[in-house]
């Protein structure tokens, strides 16, 4: 008799995310933060969507609040695609970073090609899409990992004097 209900999550991204947590997002704005070279595997053609987590949380709890007899699985991200040398050269241009786009490392055999979910359901069905745009994620990723890094820095220096 327990009402349950099922989201499919896709990739998704925001502030006070670990800034070494290894997804591509983190890596590359850390990367650039420290005006290392960001090193992209294969032609950084590949494509990924990102969904913002307040995005997100707004989907959930449409979804819960949803239809009773709409039990999921249901879709959740950005539908949105970019490739991942996009990622890459915005990530640069809203550090203001020196980084020098790499592409070095042969792309991993289980990396798919593209990373899309299809959310006609939950667009459907719960009126839910995201509003948030990539170009507007990133600015609050690279904002975020930007103040962090500054907090670190101060911290670090109170404990040197």
């Amino acid at each position: 008799g327990l009402i349950i209900k099922v989201a499919r999550i896709f990739n998704t991204y925001g502030p006070r995310m670990h800034p070494n947590d290894g997804r591509v997002v983190s890596n590359f704005i850390m990367q650039a933060l420290n005006n290392q070279d960001i090193t992209i595997y294969g032609d950084g053609e590949q494509t990924r969507s990102f969904c913002f987590v307040d995005d997100l949380i707004d989907g959930f709890l449409k979804m819960m609040n949803g239809p009773e007899g709409l039990h999921g699985p249901i879709n959740m991200g950005n539908p949105v695609e970019f490739t991942i040398r996009e990622l890459a050269e915005l990530v640069v241009e809203l550090s203001g970073s020196s980084s020098e786009i790499i592409l070095e490392r042969p792309l991993p055999s289980d990396d798919p090609l593209q990373r899309q979910p299809v959310i006609d359901l939950a667009r459907e069905k719960l009126g839910w899409e995201p509003k948030v745009t990539f170009k507007e994620l990133v600015s609050i990723m690279v904002e975020a990992d930007m103040k962090l890094a500054e907090q670190e820095k101060t911290l670090a220096d109170a404990q040197l004097s």
